[in-house]
């Protein structure tokens, strides 16, 4: 008996800094950084304030430790991915932008983006660990992740890779969208995605042409092979 009750506590004891952190997230998203307490955060996860305090000593490590929550797994993979490359640069780069399309689509970023911008003025600090843990971070990747195209004659030696920022620009595009007209004039999200897809890799085409996608996008017919032209039948 005395293992059967240890196990439960131990598991409750584990889970807190995550319900925590999705309490926290949840209170900043709906009332924003500022007017945000400690004491709501703890009521909402269900626990002391001492114990927020115990995981979280201010409300600026909670909103980074949040933030890390969201953007750290899939920035950690796609670095791990980079150290040892599981396939071609347009892959991952494919695989980059389809996750940032499921996060602004999928998840409260657009909302944690907007609190960022709203309140950044006012609490600098939000807006510094918001650009290092995820603006500074992605640009890396993205950016490593160009070289390699570039360096194995997948892409092009494009103005891309000094301003990596642009490659994402559509899905925050998305992300303000959803955040103010998705009631007005919702988002065609697959549309989206493959708009997004043809615009980059397109503007990336190792060969010079514009406007054609390196890669299928998701749910497209393999491309097809040109026909070879014949050439002109000479006279005799």
């Amino acid at each position: 008996m005395t293992d059967g009750s240890a196990k439960p506590r131990r598991r409750r004891k584990e889970a807190r800094p995550g319900e925590i952190l999705e309490a926290g997230l949840a209170e900043f998203t709906e009332r924003g950084f500022g007017p945000a307490r400690m004491e709501d955060i703890a009521r909402r996860a269900g626990v002391a304030k001492g114990t927020v305090f115990r995981y979280f000593p201010t409300k600026e490590a909670l909103f980074e430790a949040a933030v890390q929550s969201r953007l750290g797994p899939v920035l950690a993979g796609a670095e791990a991915a980079l150290a040892d490359p599981p396939g071609t640069a347009t892959e991952m780069l494919r695989a980059l932008i389809i996750e940032a399309h499921r996060g602004v689509m999928d998840s409260d970023m657009p909302q944690i983006m907007r609190m960022v911008l709203t309140e950044g003025p006012r609490f600098p600090q939000l807006l510094e660990a918001y650009h290092r843990l995820s603006m500074a971070r992605g640009q890396e990747v993205i950016q490593r992740v160009l070289a390699r195209g570039v360096a194995a004659g997948e892409f092009r030696d494009s103005a891309l890779l000094r301003a990596p920022m642009l490659i994402m620009a559509p899905a925050l595009m998305a992300a303000m969208w959803r955040l103010n007209f998705e009631r007005l004039d919702p988002l065609p999200r697959e549309a989206l995605l493959e708009g997004h897809l043809e615009m980059v890799f397109g503007a990336l085409a190792s060969d010079g042409r514009r406007g054609e996608p390196a890669v299928s996008p998701p749910g497209s017919p393999a491309p097809r092979s040109p026909r070879p032209r014949s050439s002109p039948r000479r006279r005799s």
